[in-house]
């Protein structure tokens, strides 16, 4: 159970960076309510679903590999420590533009889904993310659990998604810049927390 819970707070700790995702679903839950803000990240979900599905028809035959294992282990060390930092960096630089229009539901989704699987260094980052949490779960658990903590990133990605949408549509009185700045900080702390026991994982694998 803690480690389901732990990989629910890995979804969340990807989700909360304030980026173009965030940004967008907080513009459009102030301006168009609800649905809007929250179909945005369901776009981003869907995407980043499919890029881990790449990932997964990709690199799966290789994890019993401990190279594999080691450079997968190093890569999402990387990565997050990496997206951890220049979230710190750049906590203080948030900028939120505005919408001109109201716009239809299914544009709302699609505009998640596109600005997030545009991204080039999306697959990057999955591979690093997702490709450790593939080697790990291969090295310590039966293939069935893979599905199991698959879920559980999505379903910490998808409360941040639900959460950032409540709080844009009904809360807009919270909704200062000190609470983005705040939101942000705690996020790229969680990241390079993760970045540093994935690096552990890897020092583990290469020299346990």
């Amino acid at each position: 159970m803690n480690v389901f819970l732990s990989y629910i707070l890995l979804g969340l700790s990807l989700a909360a960076p304030i980026g173009p995702i965030n940004a967008a679903q907080i513009d459009r839950g102030i301006r168009n309510g609800f649905m809007h803000a929250w179909l945005i990240g369901v776009g981003a979900v869907v995407a980043d679903g499919v890029y881990m599905l790449v990932v997964y028809i990709g690199i799966v035959q290789f994890l019993e590999n401990s190279f594999m294992k080691t450079f997968l282990w190093f890569f999402g060390c990387f990565v997050l420590i990496y997206t951890g930092v220049e979230t710190l960096l750049n906590a203080n630089k948030l900028n939120l533009e505005n919408s001109r229009s109201r716009e239809p539901l299914i544009k709302s989704f699609f505009s998640g889904f596109f600005m997030s699987i545009s991204n080039p260094l999306t697959i990057l980052f999955w591979l690093g993310i997702y490709g450790s949490v593939l080697a790990k779960t291969v090295a310590s658990y039966e293939s069935s659990q893979l599905i199991l903590y698959s879920s559980a990133i999505f379903m910490g990605l998808l409360i941040w998604d639900i959460t950032m949408a409540g709080i844009a549509s009904n809360f807009r009185k919270f909704l200062t810049s000190q609470l983005l700045v705040g939101i942000s900080l705690l996020s790229g702390v969680s990241l390079i927390g993760f970045g540093i026991y994935f690096g552990f994982q890897a020092f583990t694998t290469l020299f346990g």
